[in-house]
């Protein structure tokens, strides 16, 4: 599965994104889980198919954006910003694979 992080520079999710893998590897999860901007989204998207969006809590305000860009083509949803704070990567993601398997 590919879960993509979005945030303002693709820094401030790089531990989190730590966090998730670890949780991946500890529940023999096989995951792609990478941190990028907001700004590279949409090349990402057209290059890479990805089962996930998940938008930091900082640029919430971008979701339709995020959105729009997506197009329905996976899952798009904000971190919850109280995981996000404690760098929770097992709750952060659960979230991403209840996402995708709702999808």
């Amino acid at each position: 599965m590919r879960i993509v992080l979005v945030c303002n520079a693709g820094m401030s999710t790089s531990v989190l994104v730590q966090k998730m893998q670890k949780a991946a590897q500890a529940k023999q999860i096989e995951a792609d889980i990478a941190a990028y901007s907001v700004e590279v989204l949409e090349d990402l998207l057209s290059k890479e198919k990805i089962d996930v969006v998940l938008i930091g809590p900082q640029i919430r305000h971008m979701k339709p954006n995020i959105e729009a860009a997506v197009k329905d083509r996976c899952p798009v949803a904000l971190i919850d910003m109280r995981n996000y704070g404690t760098i929770n990567g097992e709750a952060v993601l659960q979230q991403a694979i209840d996402l995708i398997e709702k999808k």
